[in-house]
């Protein structure tokens, strides 16, 4: 019998690698921006065109590669992180299996420029599907330059996977930031279709955070520090009155690299219990250092999976340390209703040591220096005053004359005075009284009604109820059949939608101006996407004075939505956009209907008035597509006399 098993060709083998290591544009940003940390690059530029389906390009002022090296970095599992299976335990670079720029080259058009510092010439390579096509010698500037052109162009049916261009540049923006994050001593430039995104100056963990998230970011950071034994804890949290309900800006950082850990996650949200309200996510920025021995990180091809030797003790910590945090910065409140929150010391001088108070007294200052008394000067009252007023001690001296002068007669020649009663207050309403004549000759208006606007016979009386809310969820409306039983949340979603789809592509909707506009801070990431969605928002009612780099002014807003929902709204706008929720076949303008729809329905819990309950009904078979909610789910189901017949077994 033949033999079966056989080795696969080195190109395949690269594609199948390629599956796990590059499954989207941005899987190959964070393999180049990780390569050129580990250079020792200051300075790293990527630039993007068309989500990276067009190009991917990093440059870097690293320390670059030789000709053989930048030959040999393409083949499989070559790498310089890495010379003994000891090593995996003690890594200190980003970068280890060696697969990454073998299995980008094997589905991309790849162009590597690279020259070191005491070289010269530089070289230059191009590869196309893991093949050398071309290699010489060139004049480049000091570090590498990685072109990816063209990516997954021999794997057509990878290619017709990919999101679109919003959602493939959110993940490389995610990447993006997750690098930059790590690495605050570094400088980052991003750049997508000739237009700048992001320019990170090198600073400090706090100044990145802000650059990246913007400047308003700044009061909501609450700082975290403890250094143990097994574990330093280094970062950032949010207060709790700026938790989101989306779980967008939380990173956890090892060693400088972005991980993922559901179990981390627990310990946060444990240290803000009772702090947050419901369905709402804090923010954080946390950085830990562990000794490299202690974990493993060879068990995800994107390594942001890690094991840890002692969870249950970095879980401890870590949850003390930011429960310790919020208390000391005055973040989680006291119980104690004893307490002056005006006494307590502030944390920054608990170290130091109590000065003793200065008192400095002028000796030499006399009240009755200038002035002396004689007996001139109690002549006239007006001299005696203003000779004790100007020495400053005339009050209690001018007080006790004042007594003897009441009591001796006035023997120092004082006036005497006497105090005027004032007139009461009843003397303000003297003759105001009205005679008993006068109240008979006032008309007063009846109040018994004695007509009516309508006659009895244009009254309609309705005694019987159309419609019925059960548990304030559904609502139960008897037809001709039988019964209908209405999900009024659904039943909403449909009604907004199809409003909002007709005031975007048909009709310019009607909108409410604000007296004070309203100023919304969002990211560089977030505010593309705003002016992406300006011209649709503006056609749903919503009225913008000013776009800026980092927020926008609402003066303008839709008829039904409060001023306190914008905020909320615009956050899961954004976030539905991000994520392309429903779904990326349809348009800008059906997305931006059905995610406004969602969140401005009306919620399962709310109490309804049967005026409201009917308006529902009425709206909601008016629709086009009364059947089915905007996400294809059933809006009502009909119950006829004949199936409440068999439930009773008549």
């Amino acid at each position: 019998m033949s033999s079966i098993i056989q080795l696969l060709p080195d190109h395949v083998a690269n594609q199948i690698a390629a599956g796990e290591v590059v499954q989207r544009p941005a899987s190959a940003v964070k393999e180049l921006m990780e390569n050129s940390v580990d250079a020792g690059a200051t300075e790293i530029k990527l630039i993007v065109k068309d989500a990276g389906k067009t190009l991917i390009q990093v440059i870097d002022n690293g320390k670059g590669m030789s000709v053989t090296d930048a030959r040999l970095c393409f083949e499989r599992h070559a790498t310089s992180k890495i010379r003994n299976a000891e090593d995996l335990f003690s890594l200190h670079t980003k970068g280890f299996r060696g697969e990454a720029l073998a299995s980008i080259a094997a589905v991309a058009h790849v162009e590597l420029k690279t020259r070191q510092e005491q070289d010269e010439l530089g070289t230059h390579l191009v590869i196309e599907g893991s093949k050398f096509t071309h290699q010489d010698v060139a004049v480049l500037p000091r570090g590498t330059s990685f072109s990816i052109k063209n990516l997954f162009f021999n794997i057509p049916a990878r290619r017709n996977f990919l999101k679109s261009d919003t959602v493939e540049f959110r993940h490389i923006v995610d990447e993006f930031e997750r690098v930059a994050m790590a690495h605050a001593n570094v400088s980052f430039m991003l750049y997508h279709n000739g237009s700048e995104m992001f320019n990170l100056p090198s600073g400090n963990m706090r100044q990145r955070i802000v650059n990246i998230f913007g400047g308003k970011t700044n009061e909501k950071l609450v700082p975290v520090n403890e250094t143990t034994e097994i574990v330093t804890i280094n970062g950032f949290v949010t207060k709790p009155e700026f938790a989101k309900k989306n779980r967008g800006e939380q990173f956890f950082f090892v060693n400088n690299r972005f991980i993922k850990s559901p179990y981390l996650h627990h310990a946060v949200m444990a240290a803000y219990e009772g702090l947050l309200k419901d369905g709402t996510q804090p923010a954080y920025y946390l950085y830990l250092d562990v000794p490299p021995n202690t974990i493993d990180i060879n068990i995800h091809p994107t390594k942001t999976e890690i094991k840890f030797d002692d969870e249950h003790a970095l879980y401890a910590i870590l949850r003390s340390a930011i429960k310790h945090s919020l208390g000391q910065f005055n973040i989680a409140p006291v119980l104690d209703f004893d307490r002056d929150a005006n006494l307590d010391t502030p944390y920054t001088y608990e170290g130091k040591e109590a000065s003793m108070p200065t008192v400095e007294v002028d000796r030499n200052y006399n009240p009755f220096a200038d002035d002396s008394p004689t007996g001139s000067n109690f002549g006239t009252g007006s001299s005696f005053g203003s000779s004790f007023a100007s020495s400053g001690g005339g009050r209690s001296l001018g007080s006790g004359l004042a007594g003897k002068a009441s009591g001796g007669g006035g023997s120092f020649g004082i006036p005497s005075y006497k105090k005027e009663l004032q007139p009461s207050w009843e003397s303000l309403y003297v003759g105001t009284s009205p005679t008993n004549e006068e109240i008979a000759e006032i008309n007063f208006e009846s109040e018994e009604v004695t007509g009516s606007l309508f006659n009895d016979s244009d009254i309609e009386e309705t005694a019987v109820y159309k419609t019925y809310q059960i548990h304030k969820k559904y609502i139960v409306s008897p037809i001709k059949s039988g019964m209908v039983i209405i999900d009024q949340k659904r039943a909403h979603q449909r009604i907004l939608y199809e409003q909002f789809l007709r005031n975007i592509t048909v009709q310019q909707a009607s909108s409410q101006q604000l007296l004070f506009p309203l100023v919304l801070y969002y990211t560089p990431a977030e505010m593309a996407l705003i002016k992406d969605m300006r011209a649709s928002l503006e056609s749903t009612g919503f009225g913008f004075a000013e776009i800026y780099g980092d927020h926008v002014i609402v003066n303008g807003l839709p008829v039904n939505v409060a001023e306190s929902e914008v905020s909320i709204l615009l956050e899961e706008l954004i976030n539905d956009m991000q994520q392309e929720v429903p779904d990326s076949s349809f348009s800008l303008s059906d997305r931006i209907a059905k995610s406004m729809a969602r969140s401005l329905a009306v919620k399962t819990g709310t109490q309804l008035t049967e005026k409201e309950q009917e308006t529902m009904v009425n709206t909601l078979f008016a629709c086009k597509e009364p059947g089915v909610s905007p996400f294809n789910k059933p809006t009502f189901i009909t119950m006829s006399v004949e199936d409440l017949d068999k439930r009773f077994a008549l």
